[in-house]
Parts: structure tokens; sequence; C-alpha cells
């Protein structure tokens, strides 16, 4: 296992703390995350219903998910193995049964059917259909939201978690280089992220990498004006600029990274436009500490941006950490104005102050932890516009 049995019973501890206080007896847990987290629990079977359930009077959670699955639950987690339970393949995808309705049943023989009972509603992985069969099978609980209460444990990473985002840090320096060597005129943008995506999962030497949650995202030209594009087959052309957005990941960990290219020679708007997201950047990092709120520091970048007469509207990062697709942020704390929340040591971002205008865009981003004192960048790759001389130019 990736962690000591240990660090899962101080995790269980401290949502069964939440849960306490939220007045919660019973929480279910859909998000692969935090089942990952709480157990250890690691397979490419979230796509079919599968649950933790955690209660406030057992030692151990319940593990409940498909049949062919149960095996996976045996070798990656933690648990008893009468604490696995699995429901037959005539639960999947029938227009009958739902696997809710075999949670229910569980539930009601183990005397949790009138309890109070938090779901993770605003889950990915939780469905509308979800929870009507759980209202519907369990008429006598009361059901709560619950979405987020594992997630805010996840938040303060231990010594073991930093390591490994430190791990994942490397990987993503690697796939980075790899990308900015790969791009140039006449290359196809797909064969560019093939090659990203062959460092991400080979990793270092030392260690390997595990797939992303988000796949790497490749804006080209014009199009870098939009947030989230991913590739196609065309091939870059001299001046293109290019957004490359990837992460590094070990053993589900997270570090993301950004960076704009330039094929050739860059025109004056993205230079000046990437020099501005350069000095918010550097100026953000200066400023973090424990005790800043996500709100104040947003408010040191802005201040920076808005000398230039640039406007940024969106959040300009998030914490991040261990995760599924489709998401690697954790969907806690987010660096934007009303965001009270006060940052700790231990805590990770993405600091992505992209800039997206009419007709192009800038992404330098840097994934960071906060220390005692300040802040640790975790990756260590050039923090510039990076220009691509053009061999075809030469």
């Amino acid at each position: 296992m990736a962690f000591p049995i240990s660090e899962f019973h101080e995790r269980l501890n401290q949502t069964k703390r939440r849960m306490a206080e939220a007045g919660v007896d019973l929480l279910m847990v859909t998000d692969p995350a935090n089942m990952n987290y709480l157990t250890g629990y690691d397979a490419w079977s979230f796509y079919v219903h599968q649950m933790l359930i955690v209660t406030l009077d057992e030692e151990q959670p319940i593990w409940i998910g498909r049949g062919q699955d149960a095996n996976a639950a045996l070798h990656t987690t933690w648990l008893e193995e009468n604490r696995i339970i699995s429901y037959g393949d005539d639960y999947i995808q029938s227009s009958v049964k739902h696997p809710m309705d075999f949670i229910c049943d569980v539930l009601k023989l183990n005397n949790y059917d009138k309890k109070i009972i938090a779901v993770e509603m605003d889950a990915y992985y939780f469905t509308a259909k979800n929870y009507v069969r759980l209202t519907e099978g369990l008429p006598d609980a009361i059901f709560k939201d619950g979405t987020n209460m594992v997630n805010w444990v996840r938040i303060i990473k231990s010594d073991r978690e930093i390591a490994y985002l430190k791990q994942a840090s490397r990987i993503s320096e690697n796939a980075m280089q790899v990308a900015f060597d790969m791009i140039n005129e006449g290359v196809r943008e797909c064969d560019v992220v093939a090659e990203i995506s062959h460092a991400q999962i080979s990793g270092t030497e030392d260690f390997g990498g595990d797939y992303p949650s988000i796949v790497p995202l490749l804006p080209t030209g014009e199009k870098t004006s939009a947030a989230h594009l991913t590739w196609s087959d065309d091939r870059f052309r001299d001046g293109d600029p290019v957004i490359i957005e990837l992460a590094g990941v070990y053993r589900r960990y997270h570090s993301p990274l950004a960076r704009t290219a330039v094929i050739g020679r860059p025109s004056e708007d993205m230079q000046y436009v990437s020099d501005v997201v350069l000095d918010g950047i550097n100026t953000t990092l200066n400023a973090v500490r424990p005790g800043i709120t996500c709100g104040e520091l947003e408010g040191v970048w802005r201040s920076v941006i808005e000398k230039s007469g640039i406007r940024k509207e969106s959040r300009m990062g998030y914490s991040v950490g261990l995760n599924y697709p489709p998401d690697w942020g954790e969907h806690t704390a987010s660096l934007r104005p009303e965001d009270q929340t006060v940052l700790e040591p231990n805590m990770t971002f993405h600091l992505i102050p992209g800039i997206w205008m009419e007709k192009m865009g800038v992404e330098i981003s840097e994934s960071f932890r906060v220390t005692e004192t300040g802040c640790e960048v975790l990756a260590e790759f050039p923090r510039e516009l990076m220009i691509k001389p053009n061999i075809r130019l030469a």
C-alpha cells in the first residue's frame, strides 16, 4: 500500500470528527479519490457504481462494489475481507435492478436504515438516480449533503503525500521538456501529445508515472484563446503560440504545470501578456505564507495585473493533490476574492493565472506547497514564455 495503516486510521478519524460535528451517523462516499484516501482503493472501476460506507461506530468502513472488482479491493485496501461486499453483474446497467438497491439492503441488514446519512451530492459519480433509489429504499433515513466532507480532510497533506507530489513534479518537468523539444513547424499536434503521454506514464528511471485525471491540453494558434482544448492532427506553423498544460502523476497525486510556447518569434501582444502574467505569478508566490487567505492572495495577483489594463474574472488557482478523472482539483479552496480559506502549511495549490483574450491566450502555472514561512514551488522548470527557434527558418 502507498501509506501505512496508521495514516489511514488518522484520515478516518478526522472524517468521523467532521461527521459528528455535522450530526451525521453514516457517510456514503462515491468520489473515487475520497475512497482511495480513506482505504487505498485504486482501480478503474468508477464507471460502475461503488461506494464506501463510513459509520461513527465501526472501526473499518465497508466497501461495496461490483463482484469482479472485489479482488481489487482486497489487493489495494487495508480493509479486512469481511468489510468488502460485492453485488452481482445483474445489477450492472439493468432497467430493473440498481446497485443502490443492493446498498439499501446491506444497510437494512446492519440496522443503519433509520440513521442520519450524508451523501456526496455534488460528486461526479453520484447520480440523480442514486439519490432517488436510496431515498426510496431507505424511507426512514434522514439524508444530508456530505459533499466535500472528506475533501476538506485531504486539503492538508502528510509528509508522505508531499513526497509523492514531489515525485509527480519530476514527471511534470520531464513531460514539459518533451513537449517543448517536440513542438516545431510541420509536426502534428497529436504526435506531440503522444510523446507527452509516454513521458507521463513512463516517469523517471527511479519511478514510473500514473495516468492523469486530465489529458494533456494543447490549444494552438488562435485556439489558445480557449482554455480547455485538447489536440488535433493539424501541423504546427511558424509563429504559432501553443499552450501546454499537463500533470505528472505518482500514486494518483498530481502536480500540474502549464507553459506557453511560441514557434519562431512571439507577437508583441503575446510577449506583453506573458510578461504581465509572469510578474503576477512571481509577486503572488512571494506573498504566499501561512495565515493569508485565498482571497487576500488573489488580491495580490489582481493588484499586479490591473495596472496593465488586463482583467481576469475566473479564479487563479485551486487546491490540488490526489484525484481521478475527470479533474485533478480537490474542490475545496480556490484562489478567488470571496474565498476566506486560511492557508496552512502543507496545503498544495495549482496557481494558474491564465489569460484568455479574443484571439490568443497565455498560461504559465506553478504548483506549490505552503511551508511554515512561505511556499515551495514543486516543479523546477524555467518560468518564462518558451521561445522555440524554428529549425525551418534557420
